[in-house]
C-alpha cells in the first residue's frame, strides 16, 4: 500500500514550487506521471504536510491511499523506487577514493578520512530515501566497510584490527600455493570467475575439483562458492570478491570491473556495464563444453581479455 500525493503547483511564488520539489526529492518519492508522487503508506503524514503547503499557497493537493490491482502492477511501482543509478553513482566516487587508499598512493591521512567520512555520510543520506532496500545497498555497504578497512591498513599498519561482521582477514598466498580447489560442477559466472582469479593470482599451479550435489568436499581440498567452503559469500561480497579481499587484490582496477560484473550476475545490485556481454559469451561457452575443466579453461581467455581491457575501452 502507498500514499500518492496528487498535486497541481500553485504558479506563483516560484518559492514555493521550487520548496515543493526540493521536498518531494528529499523524501525519495517515486514519481507515477507528473503531479502525482508516492511514498510508503508509512510516510503519508510526510505528504500530508506537503500537501497543506501547496493548498496554503494557491494550489490544489490531495493524499490518497494507493493498493496495486495485482502483481504485475506492483512491480511496476516497486520500479519507481529503484534507487540503482543513484548507488553507482555513490560507488564511482567510493572506487576513486578506494584506489587512492593503496599503500603507494600519496592522498594525507586527513584528507583520507574527510573523504571517508563524506562518502559515509552521502551514502545514510541514500539510504535514507531507499524505501525498498536491496542487493544494491548492501554491495555499498559492502564497499564502505571495504573503504574503512583500507584506511585503517595504510594509516595504522600492524596495527591488530577487529573483524566485524561482513570483515575479511587477509591471508598469505605462499599457504595456498599447488593446492587442489573444489566448487560446484557446471560452473557458472562467479565459480568461473574465481577458478580463473585463483590460477591467474593466487595460486598457478591450481587444479579444481567439480562437485555434484549434494555438496561434500573431499579431504584437503579448498572448496570455494558452496556453503560450508573455505571460501564463499561474506555479507552481500560474492566469492570473487571475498578471495580478491583475502588475498590483497583489491587495488587492481581491473580486477575490481571485472568483481563489478560477476557480482551483479550472481547477486544483483548495482549494475555493472560489462555485465550483459560477460553473461552472453559466458552462456555460450557453456553451451559449447560439456567438460567443466574446458569450460574453465575457455572462460578463462574471456577473463583475460577482460582484464587486459583498458577502462575506457570496458565503457558503455
Amino acid at each position: 500500500m502507498w500514499a500518492a500525493l496528487f498535486a497541481t503547483l500553485p504558479t506563483q511564488p516560484n518559492a514555493v514550487r521550487l520548496r515543493v520539489w526540493r521536498t518531494l526529492k528529499a523524501l525519495g518519492c517515486g514519481a507515477l506521471r507528473d503531479g502525482v508522487y508516492l511514498l510508503p503508506a508509512a510516510w503519508a503524514g510526510r505528504l500530508d504536510e506537503v500537501a497543506a503547503e501547496v493548498n496554503a499557497h494557491g494550489g490544489s493537493a490531495s493524499v490518497l491511499a494507493l493498493a496495486p490491482r495485482d502483481e504485475a502492477q506492483r512491480r511496476e511501482i516497486l520500479a519507481l523506487f529503484d534507487r540503482a543509478e543513484a548507488y553507482a553513482q555513490w560507488q564511482q566516487g567510493a572506487l576513486a577514493l578506494q584506489a587512492e587508499l593503496q599503500p603507494a598512493s600519496d592522498l594525507p591521512e586527513v584528507d583520507a578520512r574527510r573523504r571517508l567520512r563524506a562518502a559515509t555520510e552521502s551514502l545514510r543520506a541514500l539510504q535514507q530515501i531507499d524505501h525498498y532496500p536491496g542487493a544494491a545497498g548492501e554491495q555499498a555497504q559492502a564497499l564502505l566497510l571495504a573503504l574503512g578497512q583500507a584506511l585503517e591498513a595504510r594509516c595504522s599498519p600492524g596495527e591488530p584490527q577487529a573483524l566485524s561482521d561482513g570483515a575479511i582477514a587477509r591471508l598469505p598466498r605462499a599457504r595456498f600455493r599447488a593446492r587442489r580447489w573444489a566448487t560446484r560442477a557446471r560452473p557458472w559466472v562467479d565459480r568461473l570467475a574465481c577458478a580463473w582469479l585463483i590460477r591467474r593470482f593466487i595460486d598457478p599451479e591450481a587444479s579444481f575439483v567439480w562437485l555434484d550435489a549434494p555438496v561434500r568436499a573431499p579431504r584437503g581440498v579448498i572448496g570455494f562458492d558452496f556453503d560450508g567452503a573455505r571460501f564463499t559469500h561474506v555479507g552481500a561480497r560474492v566469492t570473487f570478491e571475498v578471495l580478491m579481499a583475502s588475498f590483497g587484490l583489491e587495488g587492481d582496477p581491473a580486477l575490481q570491473r571485472i568483481a563489478r560484473a560477476v557480482h551483479f550476475l550472481d547477486a544483483g545490485g548495482i549494475p555493472a556495464p560489462e555485465a550483459a556481454g560477460l553473461e552472453g559469451v559466458l552462456a555460450g561457452l557453456r553451451a559449447l563444453h560439456a567438460d567443466d575443466d574446458r569450460l574453465a579453461e575457455a572462460a578463462a581467455a574471456i577473463f583475460d581479455a577482460l582484464h587486459a581491457a583498458p577502462a575506457a575501452a570496458a565503457a558503455p
